[in-house]
């Protein structure tokens, strides 16, 4: 609006002015100067006309925005009347789930009032019925005494049967905790040696003067070292040798390799570090593939995922019970496929089974579980056939699907019943083989027990006079079982019971 008023008020200076220079001309040109007042009234009346028209269009702008403004208004007090009744809509139907709720508990309330009251007349009817009771039984004093006496001997039985077993559940879940802490402590106080031997590696070194090189200025290449490899790299008093652990075979390898070759080289250094165990890596993979491959082409298998070849190589650096796992592999393969020959089997499903049994050890360390789970889902992953997988699956199984399955098992059995397949201490083996010979012996009527086949087989030597026949099978199943219950072993363990009679007679 003041736009407009102030271009009106410029519009009528303009024409003031333009009268003004009319007028300033030479009065002499009377009739110019007529013209010029009328042509000014002209710009005048038509600058006047102008003003009101936009006077008039401001005003007609100032309506509608007032139109505008007063339906936004009304729209914005509509809206909050309708948010007002949801609003008290909402309070009528808490206020009315509030007082249903009050009449379900005075409802509640009354029925338990009921309820009390039934429970009292009940009490009172069984005061009556015993007071019946007893008038018709018309028992003696001593008679009574005796009744309860027997009834509270019944009930203390009762009572002692219940608590005996509940005693023999609590000392069942004593038991059970106490045999985790014995398990625990055995691990903690004889698994050391064990884990040491199995976990670490040794690099020797040309002098004592490399292991300050190693560890660097403020630890840098011993540091670097450690976190390229994944490893822990040991530096103590011991002349001459650095220590290298970690449980995984593979990376062990790999720090080893990279040691070599920086003492070899002579040059440690950050940038050099991580060069040389880039190049272990590469060498450590093309070692791995070599030996999946190698392991494939002795037992005569073709058409493996290239995967599992590489799980397979892997197993090159994994040892069970002192074992290559993978040369127990190929040996299990070999000895499946001509026991699946022999027994009219199929040879390249043994085969498959016999080589993959154990490749979930290549990554036991990585997935929880056991390998032979593990390695039958890897298995099926990369499209082994059935017979094989369940092989896989159930090599340390006692029931079988497939006869390969079975197969392999046996082959699995017989390749870790090789003498000096396995290597253990010798003060274990003879504790072991003595346990066996001892749970044997155990029970009456033995005479003598045999460990024999490295633990594999225990032969028990019975009185044939003491035992017959169907005792002496029914103890083969009772040393069995106290076998399993009472000893850790790997693989499983054939009981042979002999029961022997001769008659000797002398002609003369």
């Amino acid at each position: 609006m003041r736009i407009i008023i102030v271009f009106l008020s410029a519009l009528a200076a303009a024409g003031k002015e333009v009268v003004a220079r009319l007028f300033g001309r030479s009065k002499a040109d009377g009739t110019q100067t007529l013209e010029a007042s009328e042509t000014a009234k002209g710009i005048i009346a038509q600058g006047e006309e102008e003003r009101r028209k936009l006077l008039l269009a401001a005003q007609e702008e100032v309506l509608n925005l007032r139109t505008d403004a007063e339906r936004e208004l009304k729209e914005n007090r509509q809206e909050l009347n309708r948010q007002e009744r949801r609003y008290l809509q909402r309070e009528e139907q808490l206020e009315r789930k509030i007082e249903a709720q009050e009449d379900q508990q005075r409802g509640l309330a009354a029925k338990e009032a009921v309820a009390q009251e039934a429970l009292k007349e009940a009490e009172d009817l069984k005061a009556q019925q015993r007071k019946a009771l007893e008038e018709i039984a018309n028992l003696t004093i001593d008679e009574a005494r005796q009744h309860v006496v027997k009834r509270g001997e019944e009930e203390a039985q009762h009572d002692l049967a219940r608590r005996h077993y509940e005693l023999e559940k609590e000392f069942q879940t004593r038991a059970d905790e106490n045999a985790r802490k014995i398990i625990s402590t055995a691990i903690n106080r004889l698994a050391t040696d064990v884990v040491s031997e199995i976990t670490t590696t040794v690099v020797s070194l040309p002098n004592d003067e490399m292991k300050g090189r190693l560890i660097g200025r403020e630890g840098r290449n011993i540091r670097t070292l450690e976190s390229l490899t994944g490893v822990d790299v040991i530096i103590d008093d011991t002349p001459e040798v650095v220590t290298v652990s970690c449980f995984d075979p593979v990376r062990r390898e790999i720090a080893r390799l990279s040691l070599q070759k920086l003492v070899a080289d002579g040059r440690i250094q950050p940038a050099r570090i991580e060069d040389m165990v880039h190049k272990a890596q590469a060498e450590i993979e093309q070692t791995i593939w070599k030996a999946g491959e190698q392991a494939t082409f002795e037992v005569g298998v073709s058409g493996l995922d290239p995967e599992l070849i590489k799980l397979l190589g892997q197993l090159k650096y994994r040892y069970s019970y002192g074992e290559n796992v993978l040369k127990h592999s190929i040996e299990v393969s070999l000895l499946s496929g001509m026991l699946a020959a022999e027994a009219g089997a199929n040879v390249m499903v043994a085969k498959i089974g016999g080589l993959l049994h154990d490749i979930g050890k290549a990554l036991t360390h990585e997935i929880s579980g056991p390998h032979a789970e593990i390695g039958a889902e890897i298995a099926k992953k990369y499209g082994v056939n059935h017979s094989s997988y369940r092989g896989i699956l159930e090599h340390h199984s006692d029931e079988h699907e497939t006869i390969e399955s079975f197969l392999v098992a046996s082959a699995d059995a017989i390749s870790a019943a090789r003498p000096g397949a396995r290597k253990e201490s010798l003060e274990l083996y003879v504790k072991r083989l003595r346990d066996l010979e001892g749970v044997a012996t155990s029970f009456s009527g033995v005479e003598r027990a045999f460990a024999i086949q490295a633990g594999r087989e225990v032969r028990v030597m019975v009185k044939p006079d003491d035992l017959g026949d169907v005792e002496a099978a029914s103890l083969a199943r009772n040393i069995a079982k106290k076998v399993e219950d009472d000893l850790v072993f790997p693989g499983q363990i054939k009981v042979t019971v002999i029961r022997e009679t001769r008659s000797v007679e002398y002609a003369k």
